[in-house]
């Protein structure tokens, strides 16, 4: 019976058995020059300029990892990729609410190193130098349609969707098979700087994507 009950609670806290859930919002600006190739091709055509390099935000509106609640809270992510998206030897960071308890932190770096599984579970298989996660404060605002993010002076980006011919409708890939999610919002940045791990980047004027998310972990796939 005791084994049991180990058994039972174990799933409660061991990365890739915890289960876990994240509504909300991400952000992305890269180096591309045109709409990222990546959310039609599904990493079989090359970013446009051969090699992918991007920043990310997302908003958590409501999720878990186990018992700890992840509403509320704000991740940042750096991501290179040396070559076509699916070969993966991907490089990639985090910065985590500063406002996460050390519990939630924990299982936000499970979900986003990959190793909490689920829908962010192919980062473990396509990320071969998680170069690491740090506290920061990370803070993702949205002003009538432009969405910003700001991580100290790390990254400092702004994305605005790209205007259509009716200027209250944005332009919406719909019913992908991209790993954020189906509908990805075409978008472009307006501010795209990043300082952090060795990096120098500015992407103003570059490709962004704007994405409403639903992932889940394990037990949910």
């Amino acid at each position: 019976m005791h084994d049991q009950m180990e058994a039972e609670a174990a799933p409660r806290t061991e990365p890739g058995k915890t289960p876990w859930a994240i509504k909300g919002e991400l952000i992305l600006n890269c180096n591309c020059t045109v709409f990222c190739p990546c959310v039609v091709s599904l990493g079989k055509h090359p970013p446009t300029e051969g090699y992918c390099q991007a920043w990310a935000g997302v908003r958590i509106d409501e999720g878990f990892y186990g018992d700890e609640d992840l509403g509320g809270l704000n991740v940042g992510l750096l991501l290179e990729i040396p070559g076509l998206m699916a070969r993966g030897n991907w490089q990639a960071a985090a910065f985590i609410d500063e406002r996460a308890s050390e519990a939630a932190y924990d299982g936000l770096v499970a979900i986003f190193s990959g190793a909490a599984r689920g829908t962010t579970g192919l980062f473990s298989l396509l990320v071969s130098e998680f170069l690491g996660a740090e506290r920061a404060p990370v803070l993702f605002e949205t002003e009538g349609k432009a969405r910003r993010l700001m991580v100290g002076k790390k990254i400092q980006g702004e994305v605005v969707p790209v205007g259509g011919s009716d200027p209250d409708s944005d332009i919406v890939v719909t019913n992908t098979q991209y790993w954020m999610g189906p509908d990805i919002t075409v978008a472009t940045a307006t501010k795209g700087r990043v300082r952090a791990f060795g990096r120098v980047w500015d992407f103003d004027g570059r490709s962004a994507e704007i994405c409403q998310i639903d992932w889940v972990g394990p037990q949910g796939h």
